[in-house]
């Protein structure tokens, strides 16, 4: 038997370049522009090659952080610019001197008596409303009796309202733009003062109800002038932002982005010299330059280059994966989700690129949690040649960094081994240790090569811990998604599914026994077997537990649950019989599909019996219709064969451990005989004929078969009075 490699339609071909087209374009267009990237030098490390001329002239950037910093200290130099209302009154008064007027003609009309009103200023409260009509109707009636009139209580309003406006309200403005100093702008010119020198709207407010209470009116009075002035308490040292930001822009407009110059045939740095700060400064600017004198003719170039070099890295991956993992390889959806996870990483070094901090922040680039899922989907090689190619294409979106690529490959590869073989979803979190100690190596390699200080070496330990501590995080959180969007089976899920406590094994236990003991004897055997040939045993083991969950519907049409009871096949029809036994690969389909289980295991329902003949009922129906008339391929399973090493194995386990249990009085050559007897059936049939099943595969899983069944099914002495024991007499019964 061979593996069958189904070639694939010229369409999902397409699919497939597609795939890797837009994942080398995108990763191409996160490059760094306008540089010629050639290699990566850090600050302590020594050029080792030929002495780098300048070939023409160019300016020498400013460290983007040191440049940054002084854009920020030149804003803090700015005053926030306010300028004083431009109307003739203060805003306050003459808001106020408008509603006067119209409180005047409110109370009128409700003393009017032919057209009464009802409303009521929102701002003053029913008892001081009632308060003024009063007043009202007493100037109406010529009848003050000494008491202050409506005008009075407006101008006395407007007096307070004028001596705070004489010092001045100040508009509030956002937290950034709070100085000690202000600028007061009056046409082109500025004055600059203290803050504190003006009243805010809420001093304002306390201030005119203290100047109110030391009027000398009423205590009445004095509580609707707070209740009515206070409405008109508006700023008028008002803040222009636009303005501000006019006067920080042209403040920015004169910090330098360079720090000096350096000029043709000027040496940039000589053979053997320490990199100094200053120096990789003229080293990167250097790059900049070069990169931006290349043309549009040389930016093609550089970008095919960059197309190029990236293909070939991912290229690795692709024949690896075209050699040793074809299942990987032509499957469409598994190559889109190993370059969403490339992507993924790569657009995470893409932004960490475009910030500019004095911190080692590109430490915070989660290889590491790329690594496990691509080990916890796939397997451990996949994940460790996935490792290596991340490694190198975010170490060369790093400008070609070889330490970062070193760095995270080590960190990467022993998050791989800590993940290898899964057994519960916590054991994720056991690779912080192993991450944090990949990173914790290769940093105080890389900082003792370079003289790096004691303080720098801590904070890039703090910054790999956090991406240790962060990673299985992140893991735990994509992998679920993963295995719901893209419908992965990883062994996590295979895991949960073994647990007897799941609904579908339950019922299997509780209606079905004997077919429940029959799938826990044949996931021990299918799980030996794929150990011995390199399959999946977690598949294989799961795929036997839910292999016959259809028998969960008719349990007494099957011989293994009817215990004492009559065989109901005894009374059908070989017809009958048959459609019976078919209805529960049908059935277990079903009910695997309503409880979600994945394909990887409901292929295990109909495969288990391939197109195999029902031999007892085959052969029932040529006694009964003559050999002539019985047509062999009504007696069949509807299949589909076999198609994995592990449902084969599946397929063989049933059979054997099927036909040993039928064995009366079973011996070592009894048992060896009926197993390669029904494996010799399987091979007769093409039963295996699609599934990547070797000769030798078959020569080990029959071994491991032997083993087990025949310690299973091994003969034991009998006891003494076993007779009388198994007869169940009444003398034994009672001994002991």
């Amino acid at each position: 038997m061979k593996a069958k490699i189904i070639p694939q339609k010229k369409g999902r071909n397409r699919v497939k370049l597609l795939i890797g087209l837009v994942t080398i374009v995108l990763i191409v267009l996160m490059f760094p522009h306008g540089e010629s990237i050639e290699s990566e030098v850090t600050i302590g490390s020594i050029w080792i090659q030929d002495d780098l001329i300048a070939p023409f002239s160019f300016p020498v950037f400013k460290d983007p952080i040191k440049y940054k910093k002084e854009l920020i200290s030149a804003e803090k130099r700015i005053y926030p610019v306010f300028q004083k209302s431009n109307t003739p009154a203060y805003p306050g008064i003459d808001s106020l001197n408008n509603f006067n007027d119209y409180i005047f003609k409110l109370i009128d009309k409700q003393l009017s008596i032919d057209n009464p009103g009802t409303e009521n200023p929102t701002f003053l409260s029913s008892t001081s409303f009632d308060y003024l009509k009063n007043l009202r109707l007493q100037e109406k009636n010529l009848l003050f009796n000494n008491k202050a009139t409506i005008k009075e209580i407006f101008n006395t309003t407007a007096f307070v309202l004028n001596e705070i406006y004489k010092k001045g309200i100040i508009e509030q403005t956002e937290l950034k733009w709070k100085r000690d100093s202000i600028a007061i702008r009056t046409g082109n010119i500025d004055r600059i003062d203290r803050t504190d020198k003006f009243l805010s709207v809420e001093s304002a407010h306390n201030l005119f109800v203290s100047v109110v209470q030391k009027l000398n009116v009423s205590d009445e009075l004095k509580k609707i002038i707070t209740e009515y002035g206070s409405h008109f308490l508006l700023p008028n040292i008002l803040f222009n932002e636009s303005l501000t930001k006019e006067l920080i822009e042209q403040t920015r407009k004169t910090i330098s982005r360079y720090a000096g110059i350096v000029n043709e045939n000027e040496r940039i740095v000589a053979k053997h010299d320490r990199i100094s700060e200053e120096t990789k400064l003229k080293i990167d600017s250097y790059r900049n330059a070069k990169g931006e004198r290349l043309g549009e003719d040389g930016f093609i170039f550089q970008m095919l280059g960059k197309f190029i070099h990236v293909s070939f890295i991912l290229t690795l991956l692709l024949i690896y994966l075209y050699l040793f993992r074809k299942k990987i390889f032509y499957d469409n959806n598994k190559i889109f989700l190993i370059s969403l996870i490339i992507l993924f990483i790569s657009f995470i070094t893409y932004l960490i690129n475009q910030i500019y901090i004095s911190a080692p922040i590109h430490l915070l680039i989660f290889i590491p949690a790329a690594s496990m899922l691509l080990t916890i989907i796939f397997d451990s090689r996949v994940g460790f040649y996935s490792t290596v190619v991340i490694a190198l294409i975010t170490g060369a979106l790093r400008g070609n960094d070889y330490s970062f690529a070193l760095t995270n490959l080590f960190a990467g590869a022993l998050a791989v081994y800590t993940v290898r073989d899964i057994k519960n979803r916590s054991q994720i979190f056991r690779s912080f240790l192993y991450i944090l100690i990949g990173y914790t190596v290769t940093l105080s390699a890389f900082a003792l090569e370079r003289f790096a200080g004691i303080q720098s070496i801590i904070i890039e330990f703090a910054f790999a811990g956090s991406n240790a501590l962060i990673s299985p995080v992140l893991t735990y959180g994509l992998l679920i998604f993963f295995e719901r969007f893209f419908n992965i089976t990883t062994d996590l899920t295979l895991l949960e599914l073994s647990n007897f406590d799941r609904p579908l094994l339950k019922e299997l236990a509780n209606k079905t026994p004997g077919t429940f003991n029959h799938s826990l004897s044949m996931g021990t055997l299918a799980e030996a077997a794929s150990e011995k040939i390199n399959a999946n045993a977690l598949l294989a083991r799961v795929g036997a537990y839910y292999h016959d969950v259809g028998k969960t519907f008719s349990p007494q049409n099957f011989v293994e649950n009817q215990s004492d009871r009559k065989n109901i096949h005894e009374d059908l029809t070989p017809e009958e019989s048959v459609k019976l036994l078919i209805n529960h690969v049908n059935n277990g389909i079903e009910l695997a599909k309503q409880n979600n289980l994945p394909a990887e295991i409901i292929n295990f329902i109909p495969m288990h019996h391939g197109t195999s003949i029902m031999t007892f009922f085959f052969e029932k129906a040529k006694k009964l219709y003559g050999e002539e008339k019985v047509l062999d391929k009504n007696y069949r399973y509807p299949g589909p064969k076999p198609n994995t090493k592990e449902t084969a194995i599946v397929m063989l386990a049933d059979g054997c451990e099927s036909a040993v249990r039928s064995i009366e009085d079973p011996n070592a050559d009894k048992v060896e005989n009926v197993i390669e007897n029904v494996i010799y059936n399987r091979i007769r049939e093409g039963q295996l004929d699609d599934s990547p099943i070797t000769f030798s595969d078959i020569a080990k899983i029959k071994e491991s078969f032997i083993n087990i069944l025949v310690g299973n099914y091994h003969k034991r002495i009998r006891y003494p009075k076993q007779d009388e024991i198994e007869k169940g007499s009444e003398e034994e019964s009672h001994s002991e």
